[in-house]
């Protein structure tokens, strides 16, 4: 592994489900590794997001409750996932925007993505959901798909 490949970090994309957490775990196995460095990354979905900034005067405001929304629901997700002892070093960032296009985004300077996989639902009982389909799809660094069967392992 060369240094430039050490230094970029896990990203692991967070909505708060179980799915999440699951992709929590399997990162954190990574995460023991002293050269790996692993990055929590939540989205304010845009609709949220347009809903605040048309509020006048009131829009930092609301943003800021979206944003304490958002790491509530990743300090949730990480005390599902470490039950006790977390990976030291764990990075948390809240972003604005869709979650597919943000984590593709993030995808450039990440070593490895990995996403917890929804799906099995809907019309067509799809394997993936949208976000973990466009991530495998568009990343520029290996994605890892994560469903809740990775906890029976």
């Amino acid at each position: 592994m060369n240094a430039d490949t050490a230094a970029k970090p896990v990203i692991v994309g967070v909505d708060g489900s179980e799915y999440s957490s699951a992709a929590l775990r399997y990162a954190g196995m990574l995460a023991f590794r002293p050269e790996t460095r692993l990055e929590v990354i939540s989205c304010v979905g845009m609709p949220d997001y347009l809903v605040t900034s048309r509020l006048e005067g009131a829009d930092r405001q609301f943003t800021a409750r979206l944003e304490d929304a958002a790491r509530r629901l990743v300090d949730d997700a990480l005390g599902r996932a470490f039950s006790g002892e977390r990976p030291e070093g764990i990075d948390v960032t809240i972003k604005f925007g869709p979650p597919a296009k943000v984590l593709v985004d993030e995808s450039r300077r990440a070593r490895m993505l990995v996403v917890g996989r929804h799906g099995e639902g809907g019309l067509l009982k799809s394997s993936m959901g949208s976000v973990s389909k466009a991530c495998a799809a568009h990343s520029t660094c290996p994605v890892v798909l994560v469903g809740q069967e990775a906890d029976a392992v």
